[in-house]
C-alpha cells in the first residue's frame, strides 16, 4: 500500500510576511479595481506569520484575494500575529462568504492541514464580521475545538480591537458611502465599455448619432452614474431605482428625436422617440441590478425576488423597443422601394 503523504503545514514551514505594502503591490490593487485579472489575484492558502508571533498569538482569518490579504495584514501592522488564508478562490471575505467559499468546511479543512492546534497555545481564531453569514460558529468549535470570534467590519478598526479585544457598535456598523460606491465604478465601466461601443457604432447607422449617444449615455447611467446617486434614488430597490434613472437620463434624448427634423415624417420621429423610450431604461436598470452583488444593503431572498419581478419587465420593454425598431425599418424600405 503506497504510503499516506503528509500535506500538514509544519511550523517551520511557515511562511512570514510584513505589514509593509509596496508600490507594486499599491499598483496591483489598482489594477484589480480596474477588473484586470481579478480571478488570478490570489494568496496561496495556508497560514502565515506576521511578524514574529508565538504560541499565544492571535490567529486572523481572511479570503485568498490579494487585496483582502494585503488590507488585514497592513492593519495588523505593530501586533505579532498569525494569518490563516482560506481557499475562497481569489474572491473577498463577503462575497465568498455568500459563495460559501468563506466558510465552515473550508476554515475546519485549513485548521487540520495547518495543525493550528499544535502552532498555538490557545483555541480562539477572529475572523472578519462579513464573513459571518459563511460560518456556523458552533459547527467549527465541535469539530475543531476553536471558538470563532467576530472582529471589526473594517481592517482600519483591527488596531484598536486587537488591544480590547472588544467591538464597538461603531465598528460593527456597515457603511456604504460614497468613497465605497466609487470605488466599484471602474470594474462595472470597464466591463461593459467594448459592448457600449459596439452597440453605439451599430445603433449609429440604425438609427442615427442621437441613438447612438443615447446608448452610451444608459450604459453609463447604470455604471458610473447610478452608484453615485444610489442613496438618493427615492424606491425601495435596486431595478426601480435604475428605471428611474434610466427615464430620466433617456426623456431628454427621447423628446429632442420627437421634435427632431420637421422635414422628417412624425411617425418616424415619434418611433424613434417611443424605441428607446422601451428600449434603453432597461439596459440601465438590469446594470443598476448588477450592483446588487456588490453592494451590503441587500439580502441573498431580496435579490432573488427582484430578479424574479423585474427581468421578465425589462426583458418586455427592451423587446418592444427592439421590434419597434425593426418595424420602422421595414417601413422606411418600403418607403423607399414605393
Amino acid at each position: 500500500m503506497k504510503p499516506k503523504t503528509n500535506t500538514q503545514q509544519r511550523p517551520t514551514d511557515i511562511p512570514v510576511v510584513t505589514h509593509h505594502i509596496t508600490p507594486a503591490d499599491r499598483w496591483d490593487h489598482f489594477v484589480a479595481h480596474w477588473g484586470v485579472n481579478r480571478r488570478g489575484r490570489r494568496v496561496k492558502p495556508g497560514l502565515y506569520a506576521l511578524g514574529k508571533p508565538t504560541g499565544d498569538s492571535p490567529v486572523l482569518v481572511t479570503a485568498n484575494y490579494t487585496l483582502s490579504f494585503d488590507a488585514l495584514r497592513s492593519a495588523s501592522a505593530g501586533f505579532d500575529c498569525y494569518i490563516m488564508v482560506l481557499d475562497t478562490k481569489g474572491i473577498n471575505v463577503w462575497c465568498a462568504a455568500g459563495k460559501e467559499t468563506f466558510g465552515t468546511e473550508e476554515l475546519v479543512h485549513r485548521i487540520e492541514i495547518t495543525a493550528l492546534s499544535t502552532i498555538v497555545d490557545h483555541r480562539i481564531l477572529i475572523l472578519p464580521q462579513l464573513g459571518a453569514s459563511g460560518v456556523a460558529a458552533h459547527e467549527v468549535k465541535s469539530r475543531t475545538g476553536f471558538s470563532v470570534e467576530y472582529g471589526p467590519i473594517r481592517a482600519k478598526d483591527l488596531q484598536e480591537y486587537l488591544k480590547t479585544r472588544e467591538a464597538t457598535p461603531e465598528m460593527r456598523r456597515v457603511r456604504f458611502d460614497l468613497l465605497d460606491r466609487l470605488i466599484l465604478i471602474p470594474v462595472e465601466l470597464v466591463h461593459f465599455l467594448l459592448p457600449m461601443v459596439i452597440a453605439a457604432i451599430v445603433l449609429y447607422f440604425l438609427g442615427g448619432p442621437q441613438v447612438a449617444a443615447a446608448s452610451i449615455v444608459a450604459i453609463l447611467a447604470g455604471t458610473v452614474i447610478f452608484p453615485l446617486v444610489l442613496p438618493w434614488i427615492p424606491t425601495p430597490n435596486f431595478s426601480t431605482k435604475g428605471f428611474l434613472l434610466g427615464i430620466v437620463v433617456i426623456l431628454p434624448f427621447a423628446l429632442a428625436l420627437l421634435w427632431d427634423n420637421p422635414e422628417t415624417m412624425v411617425w418616424q420621429r415619434a418611433g424613434k422617440a417611443l424605441a428607446i423610450a422601451l428600449a434603453f431604461p432597461p439596459v440601465t436598470a438590469f446594470l443598476a441590478l448588477n450592483f446588487t452583488g456588490s453592494t451590503p444593503i441587500t439580502s441573498k431572498s431580496g435579490v432573488e425576488c427582484e430578479i424574479h419581478t423585474y427581468i421578465p419587465i425589462m426583458a418586455w420593454m427592451f423587446g418592444g423597443g427592439l421590434v419597434v425598431t425593426v418595424i420602422l425599418l421595414i417601413l422606411n424600405i418600403l418607403g423607399g422601394v414605393l
